[in-house]
This record gives structure tokens, sequence and C-alpha cells, in this order.
């Protein structure tokens, strides 16, 4: 069984119904979901004129081989109306994969672990509430050593309770 943490995102309609979804979705379809952050709310980064964006990142369990957890994550989205046609644009649900174990991963749709985990506040509020001395595979530090050092101006804001 491998340990996977998913950052889930939204910014379009009913925001935390489309989380809810898709934790549900991904308990089914991935594998069981072990733990949930908080929500957190936080301004659409890089595109920043539009809605702000509701986060939180999840802990599964699952056999998938990364390609299959991203094959599946992707079609999540797609069924919950993910429209892909501007980068870091608005957005009814999205899922990232931070990171898939301790795993580097390389491929041309994958990059593991989340090659922005470092530069954003948005993953890594939620991401040291369950997984705060977890460490970064390739830059080997921990969850909250890097948002110690982030830079990202953005504030997070905790929204509401985990999801589950």
């Amino acid at each position: 069984m491998n340990e996977v943490y998913l950052l889930l995102g939204s910014n379009e309609g009913n925001r935390l119904n489309w989380m809810q979804n898709a934790l549900e979705q991904i308990g089914k379809l991935c594998g069981p979901v072990i733990l949930t952050s908080s929500v957190y709310q936080t301004s659409a980064w890089g595109l920043e004129a539009q809605p702000d964006f509701l986060n939180v990142v999840l802990l599964i369990h699952t056999t998938l081989t990364p390609s299959g957890l991203l094959s599946i994550t992707q079609s999540i989205e797609a069924s919950m109306g993910r429209q892909r046609d501007i980068k870091w644009g608005q957005r009814s649900l999205d899922i990232d994969i931070l990171y898939y174990g301790h795993q580097i991963v390389s491929l041309s749709d994958l990059q593991v672990p989340h090659p922005y985990i470092s530069t954003r506040r948005f993953t890594l509020i939620p991401l040291c509430e369950i997984a705060p001395s977890f460490l970064h595979p390739t830059l080997q530090k921990t969850s909250i050593q890097l948002l110690d050092e982030c830079s990202d101006p953005l504030e997070v804001q905790k929204f509401s309770g985990p999801l589950i």
C-alpha cells in the first residue's frame, strides 16, 4: 500500500460540494482516505482575477501506480466539469498529487513531488496540519521547514473543519 498526499482545490460554484464529491470518488476509485486537513481559503494564485479557492489536503492509501492515480484523478476532475482551457484558471475541481510515498516521479505528464509544493502556502498550511514532519524526498526538508521558508505572500485562512 502506498501513502499518497493529494491537494484538492475549487473556486467555482459550490466549492465544498465539489470537494466532498471528489473525496467520496477518491475513496471509491483510488483507495481509502486516511486523513483530511481542515478546509482553507485563499486568493487565487498565478492568475489572480478570479474567485477565492478552497483547498484541502488528503492522505490516501492506494495500490495504484502514480500514472494510474493521475489517470483516475483526472477522470474525477473531468466528471465534475473541470476544463483545462486556461493555465491556473477558474475551475470546479483540481486534484494534485503532492507526494507518492517518498518516490520521485518524472514523466511528461506527472512530476512527483509536485514541483510547486515549496512555493505555495495554500498547499503547505494544510499539509503541515496532517503531515508536519513529512520529509520532501528531494529538498530533504519537512513540511514545517518548507512553510517556514516559503515566500508566498497570499494569506491562507481556515474555512472549516475536515470534509469527512
